[in-house]
């Protein structure tokens, strides 16, 4: 799939699975990326992927061949999604978005003039997405991560910010917002629940994909179920250390 199909599949909200990847490991995320998922994010933000890292695994990614490529940027700043994108990426997901002004930044990051201030320079992108402006700007997404309190309480005014194509939220992140003492915290079950309801209907209403990070399949089904756009399955790293319990506790009879 090449991103300008993705995308299309995005803002058409069909819905989509992906990966999530962290660790600096392209071989390994080639093979996730022959396996039929629509794409693999690669965690800029928290992950053990520095710059030559990003490249090196979207470069992977185009050649396992059935994915597309994001990127989980470290900020909203113009050269973090500059960089991103020149590298290859077919659309960016941006942390920490608080505001509709923070969404219209992150839009402005990835677009280029008339309709934003990216810099040209694809230096590899070019080969995949574009080359012209107006093509790239019509094959990447600009993903806001909905994770703060702030992000939920004005999730309305940044679903609407013209050149958004989705939201996607941070679990985690949105727990401990909600008031919860750590990730998946049983007491605010309910009002997190409702939070995930409550950014899942705005982006329905101002018609833009919604996502979500899942710790594994069954709970990507479930948010796809309810009407979720995209769901992320984390991570590799989270994977490779389950598999291996499970093989280590197999062997010893347990």
């Amino acid at each position: 799939m090449t991103a300008a199909e993705f995308a299309r599949k995005i803002r058409d909200r069909e819905q989509c699975v992906g990966y999530w990847v962290v660790l600096d490991a392209p071989v390994a995320t080639e093979r996730l990326a022959r396996l039929g998922y629509d794409y693999v994010a690669l965690d800029g933000q928290h992950g053990l992927i520095g710059n030559a890292g990003l490249l090196s695994n979207l470069m992977a990614i185009d050649a396992g061949g059935r994915s597309v490529g994001l990127v989980r940027v470290e900020s909203a700043a113009p050269a973090v999604i500059g960089r991103a994108l020149d590298f290859g990426a077919g659309g960016v997901i941006v942390p920490l978005v608080d505001t509709a002004e923070d969404a219209a930044r992150a839009v402005s990051a990835a677009r280029y003039p008339a309709g934003g201030r990216r810099s040209y320079g694809p230096m590899r992108s070019m080969l995949r997405i574009g080359p012209t402006p107006a093509e790239a700007d019509e094959s990447v997404l600009v993903l806001a991560m909905i994770e703060t309190p702030d992000g939920l309480a004005n999730i309305d005014e940044i679903c609407a910010v013209p050149g958004l194509d989705g939201v996607y939220v941070g679990p985690s992140d949105l727990c401990l917002a909600v008031g919860g003492r750590f990730p998946n915290d049983p007491e605010v079950a309910d009002v997190f629940e409702a939070a995930l309801e409550r950014v899942r209907t705005a982006a329905a209403r101002a018609g833009i994909a919604a996502g979500i990070h899942n710790p594994g399949g069954e709970q990507a089904a479930r948010r796809l179920a309810e009407g979720y756009t995209f769901a992320t399955v984390a991570s590799d790293l989270v994977h490779l250390e389950q598999a291996a319990a499970a093989h280590l506790k197999a062997a010893k009879g347990g």
